[in-house]
């Protein structure tokens, strides 16, 4: 997210559709992410068989003590959607999955107290498609706020995770400052600086974010200037060279 765009976001919010079109958005989502469910699939949902037969792995099968809230599965999220109805698991590619299984030991010697909770991790072509498709701004503006489904993200190839840290003993996440999905410098890991003397962010949050980071550039992941809760396991080349686009 480039510093201007916040106020284009500001807009958006402020022209958000009324009640009759998110129930509209609402169904559309509903019958484009939930093809019809056969009995064999019933037990893990479509969308999340459609996950595991490309060979993405459950991160939770590979960490067991990792939390997950999936915020495109709720409506706590930029689009204020449930986009992944009946996923409630994250997935990732799995060597990307024994990466994070790195940064989470790593986390515990740190805290013992402390562990992932993950916000966001494969996310679909096909639910790329649906957020595009349904983002009231014309194409030349959509990528400022979702990934162009043509191109796609890195989380479109499953080796990019959102997440932050939860403190089991204060039953918790840490403070960070802003929330998840928030458009904003205080969101911005390369303003940090600039709003702490600004008043906007405390020492503590910065340093919340960085033992985040620790972890996190401790297993080969990096971040982005724009989102203190994103990270790559890869640059967008060598994922295109090691993997496809998840359907």
């Amino acid at each position: 997210m480039r510093p201007y765009h916040y106020l284009i976001f500001l807009g958006l919010l402020s022209c958000r559709s009324p009640k009759s079109d998110q129930e509209s958005f609402s169904q559309k989502v509903r019958q484009e992410a939930e093809p019809m469910v056969t009995s064999e699939e019933a037990s893990v949902g479509t969308l999340e068989q459609t996950l595991i037969d490309q060979g993405l792995v459950n991160i939770q099968d590979v960490i067991p003590d990792i939390m997950v809230d999936l915020k495109y599965s709720t409506t706590d999220n930029f689009f204020g959607e449930d986009v992944y109805r009946d996923l409630t698991n994250a997935y990732l590619q799995k060597e990307v999955a024994q990466q994070l299984l790195e940064a989470q030991q790593y986390l515990k010697s740190i805290n013992e107290d402390f562990t992932f909770m993950v916000y966001d991790g494969v996310r679909p072509a096909s639910v790329q498609q649906i957020l595009w498709d349904n983002l009231d701004k014309p194409d030349s503006l959509k990528p400022l706020y979702v990934a162009d489904p043509k191109v796609g993200s890195l989380h479109n190839f499953g080796v990019a995770v959102d997440l932050t840290i939860f403190d089991m003993s204060a039953d918790s996440v840490l403070d960070m400052g802003t929330g998840y999905d928030f458009f904003g410098y205080a969101a911005y890991p390369d303003r940090e600086e600039q709003m702490l003397k600004e008043g906007v962010l405390t020492q503590k949050q910065i340093n919340n974010r960085e033992i985040l980071r620790e972890a996190m550039t401790k297993a080969g992941f990096t971040g982005i200037t724009s989102e203190w809760w994103h990270f790559n396991a890869y640059s967008r080349k060598v994922a295109g060279e090691k993997f496809e686009i998840v359907k």
